[in-house]
């Protein structure tokens, strides 16, 4: 038996930039063992896949740990592969997800735009490790909604930041996020989920639903501009709509294949 396997990077409009992600269309669910396998074996921070359904598409994100409620960039190249290699000709796709309810991503020339629920961190106390993970380095407000959320004073303590990836696996979160006003955008942000297998996630959708509510509340503003600083770095614009959050950014192929199984 053998299945597709595309991979393209979220996020940006180039090679080796942004977020890679695996995409597995599938015309039936596969065995939850039999996915999580692939994943591990892409070794990549999520790998997405899909099955068609009267109504759009159902879709599941797996890292190479576990199986994840919510992804961005999976769902962004997901969107892209659909778009682009298998001739969807509507203007939206719907997704149907486990625990995520339905997400919606819009095509408008090179850009998409996904629309998914909105997470406001809520306060949160420092739990034990989460400091000494993160160069003690003493953020202004610590909060948390899926994950930790650390907000820091300016952008250089993010670029900064050194984290120790071993004591940060051990912080009960799927992962921590820490952020800052930017020089040249709105906020700029970096990810942590080593409990996940991903020591540094490029570019994160996921936290961007706690990350954008956040800062339209302290910018006093609905349009934001934001970059996830990693290695690869990554490009979001984004908009605040209540209950909900848009993210637009681009994504390109990188590989197509089988896989045997």
């Amino acid at each position: 038996m053998t299945i597709p396997i595309y991979q393209a990077d979220a996020f940006t409009n180039q090679l080796y930039g942004g977020n890679p992600a695996a995409v597995c269309p599938l015309t039936e669910w596969l065995p939850d063992e039999t996915m999580q396998k692939i994943a591990i074996e892409n070794n990549l921070a999520e790998t997405a896949f899909f099955v068609k359904t009267p109504e759009g598409y159902h879709l599941r994100w797996f890292t190479p740990e576990y199986e994840i409620d919510l992804c961005g960039h999976a769902t962004l190249a997901t969107a892209h592969i659909i778009f682009t290699e298998l001739n969807y000709t509507e203007d939206a796709i719907h997704f149907e997800t486990q625990k995520a309810g339905t997400l919606i991503v819009t095509k408008n020339g090179d850009r998409y735009t996904l629309d998914f629920p909105s997470r406001p961190p809520y306060p949160a106390e420092m739990p034990e490790g989460l400091l000494e993970g993160l160069n003690n380095k003493m953020p202004v407000h610590v909060l948390r909604s899926r994950d930790y959320f650390l907000a820091y004073d300016n952008e250089q303590d993010i670029i900064d930041m050194q984290p120790n990836h071993f004591l940060l696996s051990k912080i009960d979160a799927v992962g921590i996020i820490i952020t800052a006003p930017g020089k040249d955008v709105d906020f700029v942000s970096r990810f942590f989920a080593p409990a996940a297998g991903v020591p540094e996630d490029p570019v994160t959708g996921s936290a961007h639903c706690n990350l954008i509510p956040y800062w339209a509340e302290k910018l006093g503003k609905t349009q934001l501009h934001a970059y996830q600083l990693s290695a690869r770095k990554g490009e979001l614009w984004c908009e605040h709509k209540g209950d909900r959050v848009l993210m637009s950014g681009e994504a390109v192929t990188y590989l197509k294949g089988e896989i045997y199984i």
